[in-house]
Parts: structure tokens; sequence; C-alpha cells
């Protein structure tokens, strides 16, 4: 059973939102038992954005419909090339009651650059950020309080015309689902093992890595395996000159004796707004932040040396987590000093201060999604 409610005032690029209220929807005492325990992923709310875009019409019958399986014809597009983009951020509850998110209008960046490489429309940053907006506007109740949990939020946008010619769709479709998200480690932060894939690689050079588009993703699932192994959580890649680039879901800031923080950069890694955040911070108190290519070598001998003198991955979902050891097939990096993990966790308590409205956000960052 669904409820139409009526059609709202034109809203982000004067779009009219209509909202279907889900007449199904969990009752206070059945969302509240998956608030208790939610995990990552593993739920999701009562209902979902729903946008579509076609080459004659652009954006249009933006809407609010309950959480469903989506109707795809077997020649979607979607299924046979892989035109899909998504972005992943999320809303917290502060002490006030009121629900931010963090830096959407970088995640609406980061999308429409990704859509340009997977020839997909660019959606307006308004309207990206309305469809967070009405998503909360309904489902406000599944954004949890407790302690370091948070509501994650994913936007995606995917080819569903029923063509199998080989160009880019002419009709795509945009949605925002919502997923309550406990606390990442529920038994505090501790060091990660990664392990260095040379079988496999996750982009290369004029590639998609720096979209965050499935394809990716899928292209790391089985030298991530290969990790779980190994006795590892995440799996590290290198480009073709043997330089780092990023783990199957988080960048990678290396941290040097002097205090300067080093992160590998290239057109084929994937612009991290946690990453860049926390160099932010990093910045703001002295710390100087260098920004390039970065061999394995470099990482190897910097170690031996005492130069480098830790790591640290960075990441939406775990936000900041010291990395312990980097395994290869011939050689192992350990990372026991305390103080670059230390360095890395102090990082991560203010920027989840921020987030959590618990100190001031002397940024910008946040925006407000309940108002």
């Amino acid at each position: 059973m669904t409820i139409n409610l009526p059609l709202q005032a034109p809203s982000a690029a004067g779009l009219i939102w209509q909202v279907i209220r889900n007449g199904e929807a969990k009752t206070p005492a059945e969302r509240d038992a998956v608030l208790a325990d939610p995990g990552f992923g593993n739920h999701f709310t009562d209902h979902m954005v729903d946008i579509c875009w076609s080459e004659k019409g652009g954006w249009h019958r933006p809407r609010v419909t309950p959480y469903g399986p989506i109707s795809l014809d077997p020649a979607a597009a979607v299924l046979h090339y892989a035109q899909e983009i998504f972005e992943g951020m999320k809303a917290y509850r502060h002490a006030d009651g009121s629900i931010h998110t963090f830096r959407p209008f970088e995640n609406a960046a980061r999308m429409q650059r990704s859509a340009r490489r997977m020839a997909l429309p660019e959606l307006p940053s308004e309207i990206f950020i309305e469809s967070l907006k009405q998503i909360i506007a309904v489902d406000a109740d599944w954004v949890p309080s407790a302690p370091e949990t948070s509501l994650y939020l994913r936007p995606f946008m995917f080819a569903k015309e029923a063509f199998l010619g080989v160009r880019p769709a002419k009709k795509v479709a945009y949605y925002v689902i919502a997923s309550p998200a406990g606390a990442y480690f529920p038994g505090g932060v501790e060091p990660v093992n990664i392990w260095l894939s040379t079988d496999y690689a996750r982009a290369g050079k004029g590639g998609t890595g720096a979209a965050k588009t499935g394809g990716n993703y899928a292209s790391s699932l089985l030298p991530q395996a290969e990790a779980y192994e190994k006795g590892c959580q995440q799996v590290a890649f290198l480009d073709d000159a043997g330089n780092l680039e990023e783990l199957g879901g988080m960048n990678i800031v290396l941290v040097k004796r002097d205090g300067t923080l080093v992160t590998p950069e290239s057109p084929s890694i994937l612009e991290g707004i946690t990453r860049d955040s926390i160099l932010q911070l990093a910045t703001d108190r002295g710390h100087a932040v260098e920004r390039r290519a970065i061999s394995l070598d470099e990482w190897r001998s910097g170690a031996e040396s005492g130069e480098i003198v830790g790591a640290f991955a960075c990441g939406t979902a775990a936000v900041v987590v010291p990395i312990g050891r980097l395994l290869g097939t011939d050689f192992e990096i350990v990372h026991t000093g305390a103080e670059a993990s230390e360095l890395a966790l102090s990082l991560r308590q203010e920027l989840t201060d921020i987030q959590y409205g618990r100190v001031e956000d002397r940024h910008g960052w946040l925006t407000r999604l309940d108002a």
C-alpha cells in the first residue's frame, strides 16, 4: 500500500517533487530494533529518491517513493556496458536533534566528474543537494543518535535505455537510497594490514580510476579476496610505473619523520573527500602536505631508514585507520611506532567532532538537511 501526497512547490532547478509515502513502512519498534544494531549496508530506510533523465526531456519527474525493487528492461544499457556511477556520504544527528551532512557540494562535483567520464548526464549540484534533503524529509527518524552512528546515503545513476548499440544511453535513472550505519570500529580503531597486489591493477592510464564507478570496485574484488587469504583487511594497488595508487576503497597517506604528510597523486586515483578534509586539518595544525607520485621503493626505503614513520588509510566509511603492515610477495613494511598512529587518530577525532557538531565547523563543511 502506498500513499500519494500532493505535489510540492517547485524547488531546486524548478523541479516539482512528488512524495509517495510507503504504506508499509516499518513501525517505530521495528525501526528502533534495526537502529540498535544496524551494521553497515544491511538495512535500508522506507523510501528512496527517483529522478529520470532523457536526451529530450532533461532531468524530470523527481519523486520520493517507497523503497523497493527497480524494474529494468533486460536490454538496459547498464547491464551490458556498465554505464554507472555512485557516491557515498553520511547524515549525522547532532546533540540538538538536527541532521547534517558533510561537504555535499564536493560529492556533487565529484559525481559530475564521474558522469562526464562515463558519458552520463551531469546532475546539477542544486538537484543533488535537494535529493538528499528530500529523503531526509521523509526518513529523518532513520538517522541514529547513538555515538559514532550515522545514516549512510548512496546516490547513484545508471543507463536504463533498452538498446544494445554501443553508445551513451539516452535514458538515465538517478536514485538515492539510505542505510543506517553503526560504529565502523565498535571495538576501537586498530591498525590494519594491507596486501600489495602486483598481479592486478585497479585502473590504468586514461581509464576510469578517477571516476566513482562500479567497475573500479569490481576489478578490486578478486585481489581483495587474495588480501583476505593473506590475513589482510585491504588491498593496495600500483600503477604501471610502480607508484602507489590507492586501496580497494580508501586513500593512502604516509607520515614522514618531520611530520610531513605525503599522499599519492595521479589522474587514475579517485579524489577522496575524506582525505582532502584530513589533509586540510593537518595543514591547519602546521603540517606540510605533499600530493605527488610516491613509488613503492620510496615507502620501503623510507620505512627502513626511519624517514617514513607510519601510514594511514582514509575514506567515508572508516574515516581514518592506521596501517600497521604492508605485505608483498617477498617483503614486509612494518610500522610499530605510536607517533603516526596517534596523529592519524587525533585527526580522525577532530574530523568526526566536526561531523557530529561537537566542535566548531570553521571551514563551513556542514550542510543541514532537515531545515
